[in-house]
């Protein structure tokens, strides 16, 4: 009996959660206007509303023609008095519960996102939406668990005392998370303790022993990104004897010293001989393909973020998973979440996203011909969410509840079509983006950076760079950044590996935070690769875009390249490779945060 309500009444639930879908989205114009009229009314009397004259108006004629199109480095001056312990209504009239990181600001440090503990609220919302879709398309997943590898990562606290810490850390170590009730249908197999370790190996061989105990109840494989999950493999790649061996045996290995974790995975251990033969015999072995689908025989989907520059992914995920679909269920960042997507499991090729109407106030900017760029600081009327057309390309600018006006997110939107009358939009990707191998977002002007220090190195050898260019190389676990240099050199002797190795440490050091902690705290990337070319490599590769149809007078050397034809011409030129000998510094403090600007 008690099952059979249990049953009615998670279908009520899913029904509530559809019906309040269908509800916003078919109302999109009216809710966006009803937001926005809602963050400019609580927040009238904010310094930075009254710095430009709003004077309570909460039109959005009056809006947009007051409040300027930012990007970070212009409110990063408030940003940091917050930080610093300034707790007057400076951005916000609630106050701010923590930061949120975001990618790296382009002196290289994280940017730090006000929140509030309303936004969680908010944010929970979507969280709640996500199971009611998925359950239209999988039927019985309250019949097992899910194998999500999830990870926290280092936090810190600003000289006011505010904790700054990234959105997914945040999420995790909230009561949302931690408290939050038992569904049958968010079953995971990990415990919070392995979760929420600190130290990445003890955490993904302590989740990756319990998802191997629960090899047949697992319906899901998953991780936030791809790049995440592929790290999963890679894992069990290298530790499947010890992992076998603690299964067999009962116990845990002794790497494991986190004295919460080695309680809470004393109740899960037993001895299993039987299991621990068997994953000795799927693993040890080189061909490894389909091994998802060997090992959790009874996985419907994976459930990882494929689209933008993780789709550089899908095919080693089609490898190791036998081509299970992979589900990517919500557009979200640290700014704010944006959606969700309605049809979870199409081809990753077709994701689109629907944004919920009621999360922020959305305008976009036109990326066509002339309106393509919008000057910092000035007072565009922008494209309003109900009034963006299909086919055309935007990039996205969010009013938020916490405190953003009109701020530039960064991400570039084609509108695929609408789902009442809220627009959809395919992902294409991060504006002046040029590398990523996980939460890394290396620009143009970073790349630049990077190649200047490198050069300094080889002046002594009577080297300077002639060309350079890029690739994130994924075909290793993890990925890693390759940079193809031509180097001219003054007489007979040029760079040796040693220098040509401090190149490569050289440039890993002047890039981000965010790259230096993903390869020394997460080793979600591996160590930079230069690769020297023979002396007219890129003049070949310009022969070979003018043979393409590119015009000779408007070439310009790309300062990243995909397309495999051209990485291909670039390796076969190729006449030394070099990798970096060392880990760059990192470390968890922020020693920029809050400083004074």
């Amino acid at each position: 009996m008690g099952s059979k309500n249990n049953g009615a009444t998670r279908r009520e639930k899913d029904e509530k959660a559809l019906r309040f879908i269908e509800e916003v989205m078919s109302k999109c114009d009216e809710v966006q206007k009803k937001v926005l009229f809602e963050i400019l009314t609580r927040n009238a009397e904010t310094e930075y509303l009254k710095r430009y004259g709003l004077n309570g108006c909460v039109d959005y004629e009056t809006f947009a023609s007051t409040v300027p199109v930012v990007t970070y480095e212009d409110i990063q001056p408030d940003i940091q008095r917050i930080a610093n312990g300034d707790f007057s209504q400076i951005l916000c009239d609630q106050p701010i519960a923590e930061f949120l990181t975001s990618s790296g600001t382009s002196a290289g440090e994280r940017k730090l996102m006000p929140t509030t503990a309303e936004e969680m609220e908010r944010r929970q919302l979507l969280y709640s939406l996500l199971m009611p879709v998925m359950n239209l398309y999988v039927p019985g997943l309250d019949k097992g668990k899910a194998l999500n590898f999830l990870f926290i990562k280092s936090e810190t606290k600003t000289p006011g005392g505010l904790v700054a810490r990234p959105v997914l850390t945040s999420y995790y170590k909230s009561h949302h998370f931690k408290n939050r009730p038992y569904d049958p249908y968010n079953v995971l197999t990990s415990p919070i303790e392995s979760i929420l370790c600190l130290d990445s190996f003890q955490s993904m061989y302590t989740q990756m022993l319990c998802g191997l105990y629960d090899r047949h109840s697992v319906l899901r494989v998953g991780a936030v990104f791809a790049s995440g999950l592929l790290r999963a493999i890679r894992f069990l790649q290298l530790n499947f004897s010890d992992l076998s061996h603690d299964i067999e045996s009962g116990t845990l290995s002794p790497k494991i010293t986190d004295s919460g974790l080695r309680a809470c995975m004393t109740k899960i251990m037993r001895p299993d001989p039987e299991l621990a033969e068997f994953i000795n015999n799927a693993c040890n072995g080189d061909n490894w393909e389909g091994i998802i689908r060997t090992i959790w025989p009874n996985t419907k989907y994976l459930e990882v973020i494929v689209t933008g520059a993780m789709a550089q992914y899908i095919p080693t995920l089609d490898y190791y998973s036998g081509g299970l679909p992979k589900a990517c269920t919500m557009y979200a960042s640290s700014e704010c979440f944006f959606g969700l997507n309605l049809k979870p499991l199409c081809d990753p090729s077709d994701v689109t996203y629907t944004i919920l109407p009621n999360m922020g106030y959305f305008e976009f900017i036109p990326l066509d011909g002339d309106s393509s760029s919008v000057a910092r600081g000035s007072y565009p009327r922008l494209v309003n969410l109900a009034d963006v057309e299909v086919g055309k390309e935007y990039e996205l600018v969010v009013t938020t509840y916490t405190g953003l006006y009109r701020y530039c997110v960064g991400d570039v939107l084609l509108v695929t079509g609408f789902y009442n009358s809220a627009p959809q939009f395919k992902f294409v990707r991060r504006k002046n983006v040029l590398l990523s191998i996980d939460s890394d977002k290396t620009d143009e002007s970073e790349l630049q950076n990077a190649i200047e220090n490198a050069s300094k190195l080889l002046q002594p050898c009577n080297t300077s760079i002639v060309e350079y260019t890029s690739y994130a190389d994924t075909k290793s676990i993890p990925g890693h950044y390759v940079i193809y240099l031509e180097l001219l050199t003054k007489g007979s002797i040029g760079p040796n590996r040693d220098v040509l190795g401090q190149c490569c440490l050289a440039m890993e050091e002047t890039l981000n935070s965010v790259y230096r902690q993903c390869r020394v705290a997460d080793r979600s990337i591996g160590p930079l690769e230069i690769r020297v070319v023979k002396n007219g490599t890129f003049e070949e590769l310009m022969d070979y875009a003018i043979s393409r149809g590119a015009s000779i007078n408007q070439y310009k050397v790309p300062r990243c390249v995909s397309v495999m034809p051209i990485v291909e011409l670039l390796d076969s030129r190729v006449v030394s490779v070099n990798f970096s000998p060392a880990m760059p510094h990192w470390s968890p403090e922020r020693s920029r945060i809050g400083a004074p600007v």
